[in-house]
């Protein structure tokens, strides 16, 4: 249990970390599961429509690289605020842990807010832009408009969301993911069906539930009694702590707006030679891969604790375990999600669709799209633990290399020769180059974890926190 005293996690640097990543993936995983069926609940109700499923879907991954760029933009302050609270948290600087707290409300609001006025500024031919035709035009609108409108509520709830498993109380963060996926999967359908609200309705549930769950987590951080609270000035800014954490949130912004470019170039590839109903085949399998990559974050998020607290007080021998570990169930888990896509790739799309030309583009598409899937749990795990130490560069590059050097050229090249088949063997061929690399380098920083003694200086290890 925390420290009595301090309220601070002093557990995370004494007890045995299979317990400890037990401890705290657990509620990560199931929470980033549930954020997996938070996501796919709307895909569920929105794909079933009465006549207007299919195109309603396809306009849901229309509108998903814009989603996801919002989110990165999240991530940028909420990642990076996580993470130093960690260390700040290892090496008992509460002081400087509050600070955190405060710029995670400030720059949350400043980047929400622009990213909300630009996105509705010019949404019409943003939305072309990233595939829309005039067909899934009325459906995409209908629910970017809302989620845009909701858009700084979703990042002040994340993020808040984050600093509460860093300090201590991954349960609680569990529960809070669990109630917006729950109250969501009520809300949708009397959202959709009862009020006749189709697409706007599923993105109107998907707002207020944010909002219940981010006035919770702000009552949460307003109890004096924890070691990290507001202060008097909320929204005060500590320069010194924004710049150092926007730098190490920078590695999985750049892996996030990333995502989102190629995105928009399957979008566009898919569209030119599949069609509307290959974009509505792409989102489909997409949101089941994942649901098995949040698993995968959420044992990112159980390691991130352990591994920011334990670098911060130089216990580096149980910094080198829990990656190990980490990465060991990263990749049974993405075991698990190659075998489904091989075996019952029919039976897993089913859920989102009964439209039978949809559903054969679907299921085709998951087996061609997740033949290399067993490898990328280790590559995900090795990104976010350069990330948990600093070394923000390395993160970076990783974030990148797979989705911009190797995967954006194949999506480019391979369906001149495949059509829309080279869209889908981009991806394993892509995750298999970015294997590769991934391994060679964090093999290379275990090796330096080797030589260093619990209380020696880390700087041998490179640019860190």
């Amino acid at each position: 249990m925390p420290d009595r005293v301090t309220g601070a996690p002093v557990e995370l640097g004494t007890k045995s970390i299979g317990s400890l990543l037990r401890q705290y993936a657990v509620p990560g995983i199931i929470a980033m599961t549930a954020t997996s069926l938070y996501n796919m609940v709307d895909s569920i109700f929105i794909g079933h429509l009465p006549g207007s499923g299919a195109l309603a879907l396809s306009a849901l991954g229309i509108c998903n690289p814009i989603m996801n760029l919002g989110a990165a933009l999240g991530t940028l302050v909420g990642v990076g605020a996580s993470t130093i609270m960690s260390v700040m948290l290892g090496q008992r600087n509460y002081q400087s842990a509050q600070k955190v707290l405060s710029n995670e409300i400030t720059l949350n609001l400043i980047l929400g807010v622009l990213f909300t006025a630009i996105v509705l500024m010019w949404e019409r031919p943003i939305l072309y832009f990233f595939g829309a035709s005039e067909a899934t035009m009325p459906f995409a609108r209908q629910y970017l408009t809302v989620i845009m409108l909701g858009n700084v509520i979703s990042h002040m709830y994340f993020g808040l969301n984050s600093l509460i498993r860093s300090c201590g109380n991954p349960r609680m963060a569990m529960h809070l993911t669990l109630f917006t996926v729950l109250s969501n999967t009520a809300l949708d359908p009397v959202f959709i069906y009862v009020l006749d609200m189709g697409v706007q309705g599923a993105a109107v549930a998907t707002v207020l539930c944010q909002l219940l769950a981010l006035i919770y987590a702000l009552l949460y951080f307003g109890r004096k009694d924890g070691v990290v609270h507001f202060g008097r000035r909320v929204l005060e800014i500590d320069w010194t702590i924004a710049r150092r954490s926007l730098a190490i949130g920078m590695g999985p912004f750049l892996m996030n707006s990333a995502a989102c470019i190629v995105n928009l170039f399957i979008n566009q590839q898919l569209r030119k030679y599949g069609g509307d109903l290959a974009i509505g085949a792409f989102g489909i399998v997409a949101r089941f891969s994942f649901l098995f990559l949040m698993v995968v974050m959420g044992f990112n998020q159980g390691m991130q604790p352990i591994a920011g607290y334990n670098y911060g007080a130089r216990k580096y021998s149980r910094v080198r375990k829990v990656y190990l570990l980490t990465a060991g169930w990263a990749t049974a888990v993405c075991v698990v999600g190659f075998l489904v896509s091989e075996i019952f790739p029919r039976a897993a799309v089913s859920i989102f669709t009964d439209d039978p030309a949809l559903l054969d583009l679907a299921s085709t598409g998951l087996r061609k799209m997740n033949i290399s899937f067993c490898l990328v749990g280790m590559q995900m795990v090795s990104t976010n633990f350069f990330q948990c130490l600093g070394m923000v560069n390395k993160s970076i590059f990783l974030s990148l290399s797979r989705q911009l050097l190797f995967l954006v050229p194949l999506v480019y090249l391979l369906p001149l020769w495949f059509g829309v088949d080279g869209v889908w063997y981009s991806y394993p061929i892509s995750d298999a180059i970015s294997f590769l690399v991934t391994g060679a380098m964090i093999v290379a920083l275990m090796r330096k974890f080797s030589s260093l003694k619990d209380g020696d200086d880390p700087s041998i290890l490179g640019s860190s926190i």
